[in-house]
């Protein structure tokens, strides 16, 4: 309760800015997301480098939400020569008309096999297989006389979708069910696995990695977008100052969704105001003990951390519309 006092006495105090009156900065207010890098990352790290050398192709998946900030710096070190296709999963809760100038952004850094993919509905899922075959036969570091079977790598940040990309994998050309663990928190998948066959024709093994931060990211507001994809643990980063910058975002992004859904009458840069209203409208309250000069009373307030809590699960959801954070 103490950390929503400042929440409450904004809501208190009425209205925030309305549209046209938002922040141009978010003050971070000296918070740093910075140093998260648990030991099995750093054991998944090495595991990873080792596995490179029976490796043919990688694929590198990211959250389309976060085609630039998601992706480690570390990874692309150990890219190598090795053929590389780069997968921005989740393309359903991203906003489509930034993919042209994502793509072009990537092309100038070298990237230019990009597939943009939702694994939960196998959508474009099929177009990975045969760009990988194309991708390895072409390769000059391919012996195709040593071995006929096509080894892949499949590398990313916390919690994009690798293991939904190698069950979308399974569904589509072996029809098979889940052969590793999906999960909505970062840090589900915590060893590399052993091989996993995704196709038969061609013969296509795959093997799943932790994902893996650097143990720096470049800057706060990096780790901050992250965060808000579901890379780092909330609690490691605290939902209100997440549900803050999130309402920063979508007002800079002029994405007002989030004004009719919660009742409020216009767009608000207020996070106390909009959790508030969030509250109200999803009857999360709670009863407080308030000690007066003759007694106790007990009153009902809004529940402003369960507040927090479904704000950010609706953007998580796509319920809050389709939003790029970068």
């Amino acid at each position: 309760m103490r950390r929503w006092a400042g929440a409450l006495r904004a809501a208190a105090a009425g209205p925030g800015p309305v549209s046209g009156g938002f922040r141009e900065r978010f003050d971070f207010g000296g918070r740093d997301v910075a140093s998260w890098f648990p030991g099995h990352m750093a054991k998944g790290l090495r595991q990873m480098r080792a596995s490179l050398r029976h490796a043919d192709c990688l694929i590198e998946v990211h959250d389309a939400r976060i085609p630039l900030s998601g992706r480690n710096p570390m990874l692309r070190e150990v890219l190598g020569i090795r053929p590389h296709i780069l997968v921005f999963n989740k393309m359903d809760l991203a906003d489509p008309h930034r993919q042209p100038a994502i793509l072009g952004h990537l092309k100038q850094q070298g990237c230019s096999h990009v597939v943009f993919t939702d694994c939960q509905r196998d959508v474009n899922v099929k177009k990975i297989v045969p760009l990988v075959a194309k991708l390895v036969e072409n390769s000059p570091r391919y012996q195709r006389s040593e071995n006929s079977e096509y080894n892949i790598l499949v590398i990313g940040v916390p919690n994009v979708g690798k293991s939904s990309l190698i069950n979308s994998l399974r569904r589509l050309h072996l029809k098979k069910g889940k052969a590793t663990p999906v999960g909505g928190e970062p840090g589900v998948t915590k060893a590399v696995l052993t091989k996993i066959q995704v196709c038969e024709k061609p013969l296509m093994y795959i093997v799943d990695t932790p994902g893996v931060l650097p143990p720096k990211l470049g800057d706060v507001e990096t780790g901050m977008k992250l965060a808000l994809c579901g890379a780092i643990h909330d609690h490691l980063v605290g939902q209100d100052v997440m549900a803050d910058y999130l309402l920063y975002t979508l007002n800079k992004q002029q994405q007002f969704g989030y004004v009719q859904r919660y009742g409020l009458a216009e767009a608000c840069d207020d996070i106390g105001q909009v959790l508030r209203s969030l509250a109200l409208a999803q009857r999360q309250v709670q009863k407080v003990k308030l000690l007066t000069g003759t007694g106790n009373v007990n009153v009902t307030v809004p529940n402003y951390t369960s507040a927090a809590h479904k704000f950010l699960r609706d953007f998580r959801t796509g319920l809050l519309g389709r939003v790029t954070l970068d």
